[in-house]
Formats: structure tokens, C-alpha cells, sequence
């Protein structure tokens, strides 16, 4: 409150409505009510007479804004100015008047107040210092007394206090009604909803709560096969602890009241035994705190009986009272036999039912020591249920479709990566949001004839569940056109074509590029996506020349392919923009923070070792901040091996009767080299049928090739683009058993078909392998 100074230490406020004159003397008269409420004297009708008023009546009036008064005016009434007495007696009987305008019941003051005294305080003239001693006095401190101030009072008066107090509650009840729902519709999964009841209803609206769901809850327009069985989700409690009984002395240090919140194994709510109460009820406040081993708060498993009163009350959908005749029978059916129900209206059955069918059902509970439900609490039960179910529903679709989502964006990547030779693998790949799990971002490795592998990179627009299916196209596509074994820029030039087919506003980034282990090469092209990185073994990171190309889906334009070095030991980042390109930071900025990136990584290995790539491809996730995260992030790391020449032995055949036993004579010669002497019979025998095979097709040079990696491979390529298939051949066939030699001694094999012919491969394992691994 501010405070104003007396009259010996300055001018004081005057009542509302007043004024100055011309000569700057005080004239207000004040009105009658307020001279009640104030005690103070009404100041005479005299040209520059002030208002007398005591010292400590001096304070600021609620209404308008006063002027100071002159400070002879303010000496001459606190000294009890005798001319002033007149004035005094007249405003005394107005003040009465007024006072018995306002409240007739009110009886009427004795005598005028008195100016105090100066330096004697006078409770009588400052009513906001005692405003319990006569509500007459001040209508402002009895809501009662001024219709005003309470229009509700001054209609009903006295007798108006039980509307009040319902008209308070109703409130009440429309407020926690209100605030309930938004914390029921803060929770985004089932558990969150239902937690969201539990802590909004308990111990606001009741005691104790106990939530059932059906399991499984059903999802959209699915219909039960089975019998419809609830099951006990959640349950929550408010158990005061007796300390004169002792009851929870063993499993509680404190007193007071306790919320108990848990789920089916948790604590003995109904369960054990029963304690009555006052009424003959069941007294909450006796249970034990924590229930005995394996011990529920109620019956875990309810199956709904077709035609039972569990059914009839669920059907109803409307909640009701725990002692009508439909739910004395439902609850024990739903509660288990064997767990004590309150009699009463201290128990609200309330059907929890989503958009289609009833989902669930709700209890709630009160203990004898508050009030029973009102028939009100109904409808506030009802808001609730409805509330409550619609958001389960609304979790249960949200899950299903995350579900979905996330099994759509696992089946359109890869779910391991291939282990080709001479290269090795890893990759990472992060969505935009838990929100967003899907998108258009994918990453690929294709193996090729030659030991020869296919990178791939892509980036579709968008992170819907089209985008996916979008991203799901082009990669089986571009798997396709790898196998075969079309040049770079013809897969790009292919992928195109494909994503006009699919729509006119189809459109995606993509970098093809293909790794060939035995030259150390590796040839790429790219359309519209962020060039690759290469870091070399010395700690050197290098951004990859490449022409950008125009996206995929453009249509009409020409893609172009570089062929670069590869050298052994180096690292190869492919990558989509949401790793370098957000808000915060344009794409090359990112580019040249990820290029330093990898340079600092690699010197903190060691010039001479790459560092792992497990490790790199989470040291360059790292990178990104916490505003970074605006795309989803495909990432494809490759470490270049490659092979030895001295572990690859190549020759041409002419497609002649002689070139089975030249090329049989050619890996012999090779095994010796290598030590392999031991896999001569079985070499020289599937050699022999496979070149066989070629020579009587082709029309040009066959080619043969044996690489010794981990296993001993064969490639023999000719012109015929004709793949052998194998077949069982009959016991009077001459021919149809080289592929079924080939099938049985090899530990692998395949045929590939080229855009210049096939090739026609077997691996064989080198020996002591099994030990060596």
C-alpha cells in the first residue's frame, strides 16, 4: 500500500469527485455512501472551506483520483476546529441515511464518528484497519452486503450462500475439467495418455484409479477375432498413513499423504484384506502401503463375457455410479470376485471408447473420508473417458503408422552391407526427426563382375511415406541397371528416364560410381548431388572434382563421368546434404568444415594407418550441432584395399578347339606361382567346362581371369549374352553336366550378363582357410 504523509508533513489526498477553485482551495463535496465507508465528516458548503479530516484517516480512495488538500485546512481539523461541528451533526445523519439505503437489515450507527485525536489512532476512521468489526460499514468486506460487489448475494441475500458455494463448485469442476484434458492431450504415446489421467484425476477428482485396456487394443477398422479380454494398465493411488494405527509403519518413514503410482505389479489397492470403515465401506486408508508378493491391486485379466453386465455397462458407453444395479454386477466381473468393491457413490465405472468400439474402462475410487460423488461428477467422468479414449486411439494409429514408417524405410535400405573384394564397408544412416522417420535419402553397394563394386548415393525431395516408396524405385532400379553393368553415366541417364515415368515432379539427387579393385580405379558420375571426399592415407582429405549434372527427374540433359585414381589405403565419403547443408550453414561451408573433419580424424591415427571406419563415420556424425539436424543424413563410407597385380593372372583365348587345354595349362602355371598346388585337379577340371562352355558361343577373344584374395575366383568372359542355366541332363545325354561339376566342387558361382557379353564365374577356398579364420 503507498503511503501518503500526514497533514504535519504535507498536503493529503482528497475524495473523488473533487476539485479546486479558482483561489486553489479544496471543494468536493463527498457523497454519503462514501462518507459511511470512511467515517469521514462531509466538509461544509463554505467558499474555501477545506475537509476536515483526522491525521490517520489520511489515504488514497479506491476510486478516482483526489488533490491535495491545503495544509491550514488539514492543521484546522486535526486541532478540532469548532466551525466545523455543524457540518459534522448534518453529515452524521446523512451517513445514516445512506447507510440504511444500502442495508435495511443493518442497524444504525449510535453516533457520528469523531475526528481523532492527533497521535491517538481511532479504529472508527479507518474502517481498512478493523474491516471485521461491522460489515454495515464497509459493504466492500462482506460480498454479502453490497450488490455490487456480489451481484449473486444482493438477489438471494443471506440465504443466497448455498447458491454461491454450488455456483463455485460447478466452477470448480469446469476448470478441472478443463485442465485435465490438456494434460491427457499432452501425451503423444499410450502411456503418456494414460499417465496423463492418472496424475490429472488422482487426488484431484478421486482417491484411487484403475485404467483397463483391451490387449490388443485394435487399430483402425481391425476387428477382434478373439474374445474381447481387458487387461489392468495402470493403476494410481492416494493412501493417507494412519500413525495411530500403525498401519504402513513397515514400508512407510513419513506421514501425510502419499501418492502411490504404478502398474500392475505395483501395490495392493483393492487387493488383501478389508478393512470397513465408519459407514460399513471399504476403508482405502487401511490397506497396506505396498501389498505382499504377487499380491494386485486388482484382477490383471478380464475377459468380457458376451450378454454379461460388464458387457451391458461398457455397451452403455455412459459411466455410472459403483452401487447401481449394472455396475454392482460389472465390477466384480472386471475387478475379480475375490477384491472388495466400496458401497456407495464411491465408485465411478466410466467405458472408455474410441472412435469405433469401446477401447477400455476406467474406476475411480473415494475414500469415506471425503465426500461422495455427486451426480455431476458423472459428466466430469464422462469428459474424462471420452478424453482419454480418443487420445489411446489417436497413439494407437500414431504407433501403427511409426511401425510402418520404419519397417518401409528398413526394407527400402540395405540391412547389411556386401564384403566385396578389395574394398571394405560402412555406413550410417539418420532421420530427420522421431517424428519423421522416413525419407527420401538411400545409400547402396552393388557387387559387379571383375570384383568390381557400385556405389550409390541418392537424395529424393520430401520426407513423406511417397518419398520412400520414390527412394524404393530408384534404388531397385539402379540396382538392376548395375547388374547390368552399364557405365555410370548410362545408370544416371536410365535413372532419369525412370523418375519422369513415375511423375512430372519426381526429383532426386544421385551419385553412381564404380570401384574396380585390380586397376585401382574408380569412375563416377553425378547428378545434382554434393561431390564425394577422398581421404588419402597420409591424412590428406580431398573434395572430389566432379561435374554436378542436373538432378534426377529433369529430363533432357546428358550426364558425364570422370574416372580418378583410387589408391590403396584411401577412404571414400559419400554422403547427402542433410550432413553439410542446414539452416545455420550453406552447403559448401559444410563441405569444407566435413573436409577438415576427416583431416583432423586421420592425424589422430597416424599418417601411415586410416583410421578405422566404424569410427570415422561416427566422428563425422559428430560434426552436426543440435540445429543441424534439418534432413535426413545417408552416409557411405568405402576403404580402398584393392589387389595386388602380383595376385591376378589374366589371359586372352582365341574361341578355338585348343583353348580348354591352353587355359588349363594357364592356371596351373598360376597355382605354382601362388603355392596352390593343392586346388590343380579341381581348377583344371572347372576351367576346362566353363571355357569349353564359352569357346562354343563366342565369336570374339575369351577372356580368363584368376584373382587370389581370400578365396581363389575364376572369371571367364566371352561375347554371347546367352547366361547358362543348369539343367539335369539324361543318362543318354552327351552334354548338360559342366554346370552341375561346376555347382558341386565350387563354393560359389554365377553368371552376369555385360553389355558386351557375360561372365561366367566360381570361387573355390583357398586351403587352410577354415584355420585362418
Amino acid at each position: 500500500m503507498t503511503e501518503y504523509p500526514t497533514s504535519q508533513e504535507g498536503p493529503q489526498p482528497i475524495a473523488s469527485g473533487g476539485g479546486t477553485d479558482d483561489a486553489g482551495h479544496g471543494k468536493a463535496p463527498i457523497a454519503a455512501a462514501e462518507a459511511v465507508r470512511t467515517h469521514a465528516p462531509v466538509p461544509g458548503g463554505e467558499p474555501g472551506g477545506g475537509a476536515p479530516a483526522a491525521a490517520s484517516d489520511a489515504r488514497p480512495r479506491p476510486e478516482g483520483g483526489g488533490f491535495p488538500r491545503p495544509r491550514a485546512t488539514a492543521e484546522a481539523a486535526a486541532a478540532g476546529d469548532p466551525g466545523q461541528g455543524s457540518a459534522r451533526t448534518r453529515d452524521g445523519a446523512a451517513a445514516r441515511k445512506a447507510a440504511e439505503a444500502v442495508n435495511p437489515g443493518a442497524k444504525p450507527a449510535a453516533k457520528p464518528a469523531r475526528a481523532a485525536k492527533p497521535g491517538r489512532a481511532n479504529p472508527a476512521a479507518n474502517p481498512a484497519a478493523m474491516p471485521a468489526v461491522n460489515p454495515a460499514v464497509n459493504p466492500a468486506a462482506n460480498p454479502a452486503v453490497s450488490p455490487a460487489a456480489n451481484p449473486v448475494a444482493g438477489a438471494a441475500g443471506v440465504e443466497g450462500m448455498p447458491e454461491i458455494s454450488a455456483a463455485r463448485r460447478e466452477g470448480d469442476r469446469l476448470r478441472f475439467v478443463g485442465a485435465a484434458t490438456r494434460r491427457i492431450a499432452r501425451g503423444i504415446d499410450l502411456d503418456e495418455i494414460v499417465l496423463g489421467l492418472c496424475r490429472a484425476t488422482v487426488p484431484t477428482f478421486s482417491d484411487a484409479i484403475l485404467v483397463y485396456l483391451r490387449d490388443p487394443l485394435p487399430v483402425g477398422d481391425e476387428r477382434p477375432v478373439g474374445p474381447v479380454v481387458l487387461r489392468l494398465r495402470r493403476t494410481d493411488r492416494l493412501r493417507p498413513i494412519d500413525d495411530l494405527t500403525g498401519a504402513g509403519s513397515d514400508t512407510a518413514g513419513t506421514t501425510g499423504t502419499t501418492t502411490i503410482t504404478g502398474t500392475t505389479g505395483t501395490a495392493g489397492l483393492l487387493g488383501g484384506a478389508a478393512f470397513p470403515g465408519a459407514a460399513g465401506e471399504l476403508d482405502f486408508s487401511q490397506l497396506p502401503l505396498v501389498g505382499p508378493q504377487g499380491d494386485l491391486p486388482a484382477a490383471e485379466l478380464c475377459e468380457i463375457r458376451t450378454g454379461g453386465a460388464l458387457a451391458e455397462v461398457l455397451r452403455g458407453v455412459r459411466p455410472v455410479f459403483g452401487d447401481s444395479a449394472a455396475a454392482k454386477a460389472a465390477l466384480p466381473e472386471l475387478l475379480g470376485a475375490e477384491h472388495p468393491v466400496p458401497r456407495g457413490q464411491r465408485a465411478i465405472l466410466a467405458p472408455l471408447r474410441g472412435r469405433r468400439r469401446v477401447i477400455g474402462a476406467a474406476v475411480f475410487l473415494r475414500t469415506p473420508e471425503r465426500p461422495a460423488f455427486e451426480t455431476n461428477d458423472l459428466l466430469v467422468a464422462a469428459q474424462l473417458a471420452t478424453h482419454t479414449a480418443l487420445g489411446i486411439d489417436k497413439a494407437v494409429l500414431y504407433g501403427r503408422e511409426a511401425y510402418i514408417a520404419d519397417e518401409l524405410q528398413r526394407t527400402m535400405l540395405p540391412d547389411s552391407l556386401p564384403q566385396p573384394t578389395g574394398v571394405r564397408l560402412a555406413s550410417r544412416y539418420l532421420p530427420a526427426a522421431e517424428t519423421a522417420r522416413v525419407g527420401g535419402d538411400w545409400y547402396d553397394a552393388i557387387p559387379l563382375p571383375g570384383s568390381r563394386v557400385a556405389l550409390v548415393v541418392g537424395d529424393v525431395m520430401g520426407h513423406s511415406m511417397t518419398s520412400a516408396a520414390i527412394m524404393g524405385q530408384l534404388r531397385t532400379t539402379a540396382q538392376t541397371l548395375a547388374q547390368l553393368d552399364l557405365p555410370p553415366a548410362e545408370v544416371l541417364h536410365h535413372l532419369d528416364e525412370q523418375a519422369q515415368r513415375l511423375g512430372s515432379d519426381r526429383m532426386a539427387t544421385c551419385l553412381y560410381a564404380v570401384y574396380d579393385p585390380v586397376s585401382h580405379r574408380i569412375t563416377i558420375a553425378n547428378a545434382g548431388h554434393p561431390p564425394p571426399v577422398l581421404l588419402h592415407l597420409g591424412g590428406r582429405a580431398e573434395v572430389l572434382r566432379v561435374p554436378p549434372g542436373a538432378p534426377i527427374g529433369v529430363g533432357g540433359v546428358d550426364f558425364e563421368a570422370v574416372e580418378l585414381d583410387a589408391p590403396a589405403g584411401a577412404t571414400l565419403l559419400l554422403y547427402t546434404d542433410g550432413l553439410v547443408e542446414s539452416r545455420l550453414r550453406d552447403v559448401w561451408t559444410g563441405i569444407e568444415q566435413l573436409r577438415e573433419r576427416l583431416a583432423t580424424t586421420a592425424q589422430l591415427t597416424g599418417l601411415d594407418h586410416p583410421p578405422p571406419l566404424e569410427a570415422l563415420c561416427d566422428d563425422v556424425l559428430d560434426m552436426l550441432g543440435p540445429g543441424d539436424r534439418d534432413d535426413d543424413i545417408a552416409l557411405l563410407a568405402a576403404r580402398f584395399d584393392g589387389i595386388a597385380p602380383s595376385d591376378v593372372a589374366y589371359w586372352f583365348l582365341d574361341p578355338e578347339e585348343t583353348a580348354p587345354g591352353r587355359a588349363r595349362r594357364f592356371a596351373r602355371r598360376a597355382l605354382t606361382r601362388w603355392g596352390l598346388e593343392e586346388l590343380q585337379d579341381s581348377l583344371e577340371l572347372l576351367v576346362s567346362e566353363v571355357v569349353t562352355n564359352a569357346v562354343r558361343y563366342a565369336e570374339r577373344p575369351v577372356t580368363l581371369r584368376l584373382l587370389r584374395t581370400d578365396v581363389l575366383r575364376c572369371e571367364v568372359g566371352d561375347d554371347s549374352p546367352q547366361l547358362p542355366r543348369q539343367r539335369r541332363a539324361r543318362e543318354t545325354d552327351e552334354g548338360g553336366r559342366g554346370l552341375f561339376l561346376v555347382n558341386r566342387l565350387a563354393r560359389r558361382w554365377g553368371a552376369t550378363r555385360l553389355s558386351s557379353g557375360k561372365v561366367v564365374w566360381f570361387e573355390l577356398p583357398l586351403p587352410g582357410a577354415h584355420e585362418r579364420r
